[in-house]
Parts: C-alpha cells; structure tokens; sequence
C-alpha cells in the first residue's frame, strides 16, 4: 500500500513453497489455488488498517473482499487480465498494492511481454494519477520516494519475472517438441529399417521360390502338371513385383545382420569399453530372417546405450527360449554416480526404436531402471 503500509506490499511467495510445488509436480490448477491462498494471506496482513483507516468497511467484510480479489487468480492462466483490473480497482479502492503484483506477474507468465509491458505501464500510469489527486496521499513530499521507490520497482519486477518464466515456459516446450520429434523419427527410421529387411528377407524367397518353380516345371515338361509349375513361377514373380511397389526404398540397401552377428557385436562393444557376456540359444538361431534382425537391433541399442551411460561396466546378454518365445535380455550395472536420481541409462528414441521393431513383429519390450541396474527384456514370437 501506499504510505505507513507501504512495507507489508512487497511480499513474495516463499522458496520454500515453490520447491515444494516444484518437488511434488502438483498440477496446474493445485498452483493456481496456491497462488490465490498465497495472495489473500498477505493481503489478510493489512486487514486491521483496511477496516480502521483505508475506508468504512469492517473485518469480516474487507476479508470478503480480498478473498473475492485472491480469487481471480484462479483463473490467471485464461483471463490474467481479470486479476489485472482486479488489481487496480483494489489500488484506487483499497490502496492495496500486492494483489497487482501477482496479476502482473500473470500477464508476463501467460500473455508474453507485450502484454505485460503494457500491463505495466497503465498501472504506473495510474498509480502515479491517484498519487496527484487533491487530498491523496496527505502527506505527498514523504510519499513521493515511496511511490518511485516502492510503486514502480514492485510492478517492473513482478512483470520482468513473468516475462522471464513465459521464456522459460517455451524452451521446455521446445524441447519436449524436439524430443518428441527425435522419437517419430526414430520410429520411422526403424519402420523404413524393418521395411528393407522385410523387402529383402521376403523377396530373396520369392526369388528362389520362382527359380525352383522354374526348374520343376522343366524336368515336368510334356506331363500334365507342367502348366501347374508354370503358374507358380508367375504368381512368385508377380508377388516379387507387388512387393517391390508397396516398399519403395532409397539410397543404400543393407539387410540388418541376424543372431549370427552378435559375435561381432559384443566384440566392438568389448573394444569400446563395455566387455559382454554373451549367451545364445540354438532357438535364437531357429528364428526367421526378420526377427534375427529385430533381436540384432534391440542387442545393439541396449550395448549403445551401455556405452553411453554406464561406460566400463560388464554387459550380461541372454538369448534364450522360454516356451514358445525368446527372451533377450540385456542387463548392466549402473556406475555409482547414476544412483542420485538421474535418468535411466536408456529412454527416448533409442528406446522407442527398439519397441517398434519388436511390437511390428508380435513381440513385447520392457526397460526397466532398479537401484543398480538397467535391463532390457524383450520377447518374439518363435513361430
């Protein structure tokens, strides 16, 4: 306020609350509610001198009032503007200065700085024009340093505040917004990767499929059924031509390598660090084409990620059947340092890579962070 309360209007919002609310991510409406209770409790420290000296109205009824001002931030994320002319009406009525500090702060927060710089400068505006009116202040010479020391400070800062959290507000919209994007095209990337070995896999069968047919229709030739041969080898090549159409592939073609590779696999990721103790299967070995390359992929993004995260650490990799799946489980410590709440030693797209290509395929995929260790466990269909 203006005058003997001049010092009881520039509160703010404790750090301890805003950690609190930080800590607990409560929702935006918990935050709001928050702000409003926040607001009525410092302008409830200038109850008495509302009710005796500001204006005629008593306690229960100058409380009533300022909780029907606090209240309008309730809704300073749709209608900031609400709290704003709220706020100047308590300045002209009340002498109350906190209420418009919150309000600013709201513009700048939801509204961007053009908003909050003229936010800012109709209530200096109009602070200064109730500061000349005959009679008020009464004492003008000693309330002139408060009113360029105290009236224009609170509103400048609470607006600056706003501005600079509604920046801070679109950087982790940006990021979310690239962390997204990163993961779509990591799915697509993996789409186009299972597309390929699908194109190669599958149209390396029918090439063979349409050469055998081929070969049995000339040893049949003159008996009945040589015309049956004949329409097989067509149907395959028609088939090898269908497939071409529906998977159009550019640039480089190379088929993902299968079980057989990881030899190789876990020997680079041994030179980079990251020793590996392999496990395999003869089931691994009995899987498709396909689904040898979908567990290559998930062997090599969980080894990726090993070298990332957890660099130096052992890395155990399990292929084996169980029942009519395969489990590959893939699992490494956690460095010491890793163990104070960072992010899990694999999330986002390499992450989503690795479940697209698994679920494309019949399969499931889990990651899961413990105390010390990060596993990867993923499941394919072995028929």
């Amino acid at each position: 306020m203006f005058g003997k309360r001049g010092g009881s209007a520039i509160q703010r919002i404790p750090a301890a609350v805003r950690r609190l609310t930080d800590r607990w991510g409560a929702s935006p409406r918990a935050l709001d509610a928050l702000t409003a209770l926040s607001c009525f409790a410092l302008m409830g420290l200038d109850l008495p001198g509302l009710a005796a000296a500001d204006n005629s109205l008593n306690g229960p009824t100058a409380a009533l009032v300022l909780a029907a001002g606090a209240a309008t931030l309730l809704v300073r994320r749709r209608a900031p503007w609400l709290a704003y002319l709220t706020a100047l009406l308590f300045i002209g009525w009340l002498h109350e200065l906190t209420l418009v500090q919150f309000a600013l702060y709201s513009l700048g927060r939801y509204r961007g700085r053009r908003a909050a710089v003229v936010g800012t400068a109709v209530y200096v505006g109009y602070a200064y024009l109730l500061f000349n009116l005959p009679g008020w202040p009464a004492d003008r010479a000693a309330t002139l340093s408060a009113f360029l020391g105290l009236v224009v400070p609170i509103g400048v800062l609470a607006a600056a505040v706003g501005i600079a959290a509604y920046r801070q507000d679109l950087v982790r919209e940006l990021d979310a917004r690239r962390a997204e994007t990163a993961v779509l095209q990591a799915v697509h990337h993996e789409r186009t990767s299972v597309a390929r070995d699908v194109h190669d896999f599958v149209g390396r069968e029918l090439t063979l499929l349409t050469v055998r047919s081929e070969v049995l229709a000339l040893r049949a030739r003159g008996q009945s059924y040589e015309k049956d041969f004949d329409e097989l080898a067509e149907t395959a090549r028609r088939a090898h031509l269908v497939l071409n159409d529906i998977i159009v592939l550019r640039g480089e073609r190379v088929s993902t390598p299968g079980v057989d590779g990881l030899a190789a696999l876990a020997e680079e990721s041994g030179r980079a660090g990251s020793p590996v103790r392999l496990r395999v299967d003869e089931a691994g070995r009995a899987l498709s084409p396909l689904r040898q390359a979908a567990v290559y992929r998930v062997v090599q993004e969980c080894l990726t990620n090993a070298a990332k995260h957890a660099r130096g650490q052992a890395v155990d990799v399990s292929i084996a059947a169980d029942g009519p799946q395969l489990r590959i489980a893939v699992s490494n410590p956690l460095p010491p340092r890793d163990r104070t709440g960072r992010a899990p030693v694999s999330s986002g797209s390499g992450t989503a890579g690795m479940s697209e290509r698994v679920s494309s395929l019949g399969g499931t995929l889990t990651a899961t962070r413990t105390e010390d260790a990060y596993v990867v466990v993923a499941t394919l269909p072995r028929g």
